[in-house]
């Protein structure tokens, strides 16, 4: 964090030279002796030079509108050679570049009396004028800290205040020392200007205009999905992250990171009051939603899917879907409220955070594995390469775990053991945590359980959440799968056995006592002597398994959103591979109501499927969506366009490499921020720090929304 700031500092210090620099070149070459004591803050706010006075080679011809290159300097002045006649160029003659014709506007607003219009020499700005300065600055500091994802506050600060200010002054100051008058002005006399309140005010406003502009841009761009992430806790509070996901003008998916809502309450009321905060608050057009996907803990599980009912109640196009951020097998598990599989998912947590605090673990975990497959070299490769990734996040997840769960348990035993004295305290803590978790037989058996009934899952899931083709052939094989569930639920009593059996061997392997979970027999004293560990695992474990996974494929694959799945027929790869079959028209009648002309449609679609139904020779298709939307020729066809831009939004494909930047500067931001300093607000800005501030609209709303700061701040 310190090296962090201080590199801040040395960009602002090393800009502030250059400024000097060049401001003292150009007023040399303009002969502007009156000038020459001003600070390269003012020369920069309140003069400019107009383009005529710079040869035509200084003028940059690649940038969007016309600006000068950096070492550009003025040299064609006509009255070089003629004495000064106190006569000077006005301000308001302009380069046409954006940022100085808002400085012309800035000026126009100034309120000057006729003295001041006579003599253009002297420079001031309004009391009104002045105060927006300081305020932009502020907002400009703020906006280079939140881009860092340095927090404002600093270790050191007292938090009783609210928010600290170490940081955040800090950088101020340099910018006095650099020549910021507008702050040093307002702060010469008070440093108790740098107050929590108003930095709290800043980052409010900050918040709300770039979410302003997200919105703005996602109503621009029509239909969206809504997608929210697991809870957060800031500041003692559980907060639920949102994303929105759209198709932009360039034809290319994007997904923003749109802010927090408080999760508090319970039921109907905490649904009806974030729907009221995304639509009234947050301004979303909920009636241009077109998808909507949820990844919750099972703790929070009950109220999301009230949230999830109550926004497809209220907005019936809003369709129900799986997120493509986490496989399905572990959305599926994640979403079981059942102590046995919260302990299996937990655990795996705790792995994988193992695993990542040394390369050195991975050896001795390989080490583990070879001792176990001795004369199963090939077996042993596989799965040592398999532990080198994340493996915990995969679809066969709890499969592999429960191969290499004995090899596991050798390992953290001995990181725990740490007879060569390797390991640090924290190291050989964790792996004794997971050792606890590996030896309980309810774990044991909730992996087993997990792992036979999610086998039947997992090739659906791979390929709903992999390419087109696959993605659009496991529409034809989730009946295939429903039917193998139902078939495990109408047989139960065989299967649970056999899992049980299973569990049971794996147990003694590794000297693991087989029993009911020591909660349950504290809740139950009087009952606990007649209750075997079998029909325990079977009412408790093995049956709600079963039936959430049944009832979470059936809500979340249901028929609309199979047919969107299946518009995926329309990538070029696939109809050049299934041109014998006809058109999917049926499937393509869902997308009706959202496209621009529904009498067309069929004949459109005829004619896209035979431009893409033969191949010529060393001719290639686009084999994605992605590519498909980027066709030049995909313009000429309105609607096929439409319906491929409305299945880019769906939340269940996985977003291509380059799109999916949000979630991941979000899942960075909440890892890696220490829980004091975690801010949603400051969260909004890092992620979307590409987004640009706009700091002239954040002075405009801030002076709206604290009309009386002005006179406050001053009066610290």
């Amino acid at each position: 964090m310190l090296q962090m700031i201080k590199k801040l500092l040395f960009n602002v210090c090393f800009q502030h030279g250059y400024l000097v620099m060049r401001s003292k070149k150009w007023v040399e070459k303009c002969q502007r002796k009156d000038l020459v004591d001003k600070s390269p803050g003012q020369l920069y706010r309140f003069y400019r030079l107009c383009g005529k006075h710079f040869e035509t080679s200084l003028v940059d011809s690649s940038a969007p509108s016309a600006a000068l290159k950096d070492d550009a300097i003025p040299t064609i002045f006509d009255v070089l050679n003629e004495p000064l006649s106190g006569q000077v160029k006005r301000s308001k003659e302009t380069l046409q570049t954006k940022e100085d014709e808002k400085d012309n506007k800035e000026r126009k607003k100034m309120k000057m009396s006729p003295a001041d219009a006579t003599n253009t020499d002297v420079h001031t700005l309004p009391e009104e004028e002045e105060y927006k300065e300081y305020l932009k600055s502020l907002f400009e500091v703020l906006a280079l800290l939140g881009e860092q994802s340095i927090a404002p506050i600093g270790p050191g600060n007292d938090k009783q205040d609210g928010l600290g200010l170490s940081n955040f002054q800090a950088l101020l100051e340099y910018r006095m020392n650099c020549g910021d008058e507008a702050v040093k002005k307002r702060h010469d006399v008070n440093k108790e200007c740098f107050s929590p309140a108003l930095l709290n005010q800043l980052i409010d406003v900050c918040e709300k205009c770039i979410r302003s502009k997200l919105v703005e841009e996602v109503k621009q761009n029509g239909y969206f999905s809504l997608l929210t992430d697991d809870l957060v806790k800031i500041s003692g509070e559980w907060y639920l992250p949102f994303f929105l996901r759209y198709v932009d003008q360039s034809n290319c998916q994007q997904e923003r990171f749109v802010g927090f809502l408080s999760f508090e309450g319970d039921g109907d009321a905490l649904a009806e009051t974030l729907l009221s905060k995304i639509t009234e608050k947050w301004g979303l057009d909920m009636e241009q939603c077109r998808g909507q996907a949820h990844s919750c803990s099972a703790t929070h599980f009950g109220k999301m899917k009230t949230f999830a009912a109550k926004l497809t109640e209220r907005f019936p196009t809003a369709v129900l879907t799986q997120r493509s951020t986490r496989t399905l097998n572990l959305s599926l598990a994640n979403g079981m409220a059942l102590s046995g599989v919260q302990l299996v998912l937990s655990t795996l947590k705790k792995i994988e955070s193992f695993f990542s605090q040394s390369p050195l673990l991975v050896v001795e975990m390989a080490h583990a594995i070879s001792i176990f497959y001795p004369d199963k070299e090939e077996k042993a490769k596989e799965l040592k390469e398999i532990c080198e990734t994340s493996w915990t996040g995969r679809h066969d997840a709890f499969e592999v775990t429960a191969e290499i769960l004995e090899a596991l348990l050798l390992c953290v035993d001995s990181v725990h053991d740490n007879e060569d004295m390797r390991w640090n305290d924290q190291i050989t803590h964790n792996a004794l945590e997971i050792s606890k978790a590996l030896t309980d037989f309810e774990f044991i058996m909730a992996l087993v359980v997990l792992k036979n009934t999610l086998a039947l899952t997992q090739a659906f899931g791979k390929n709903v959440q992999g390419q087109a083709a696959d993605a659009h052939f496991a529409t034809t094989s989730l009946k295939a799968v429903l039917h193998t569930l139902k078939e495990v639920s109408d047989n139960i009593d065989v299967y649970h056995e056999f899992w049980n059996d299973e569990a049971f061997n794996i147990a003694t392997a590794m000297e693991v006592p087989v029993k009911v979970p020591r909660s349950f027999l504290r809740k139950h004293q009087l009952e606990s002597g007649s209750i075997r560990p079998e029909s325990y695992y079977k009412e408790h474990l093995s049956i709600p398994v079963v039936e959430h996974v049944i009832r979470e494929m059936t809500e979340i694959f249901a028929e609309d959103h199979l047919k969107v799945l299946r518009g995926l027929s329309l990538v070029p790869t696939l109809i050049e591979k299934y041109k014998s079959m006809k058109p999917e028209e049926e499937s393509i009648q869902v997308f009706q109501k959202d496209i621009p002309n529904a009498a067309t449609l069929s004949a459109e679609m005829h004619c896209w499927w035979v431009k893409w139904s033969k191949k010529g020779k060393g001719e290639t298709f686009p084999s994605n969506l992605q590519e498909t939307l980027q066709l030049p020729d995909v313009k000429f066809f309105p609607n096929m366009l439409a319906i491929l831009k409305l299945i880019g939004i769906l939340p269940t494909l996985g977003l291509g490499d380059g799109y999916d930047v949000a979630y991941k500067r979000y899942k960075m931001y909440i890892e890696n921020t220490p829980d004091q300093f975690k801010s949603k607000s400051l969260a909004l800005l890092n992620v979307n720090y590409d987004l640009g501030c706009d700091l002239d609209s954040m002075v405009d709303v801030y002076m709206k929304t604290y009309p009386d700061s002005e006179d406050a701040s001053c009066d610290m």
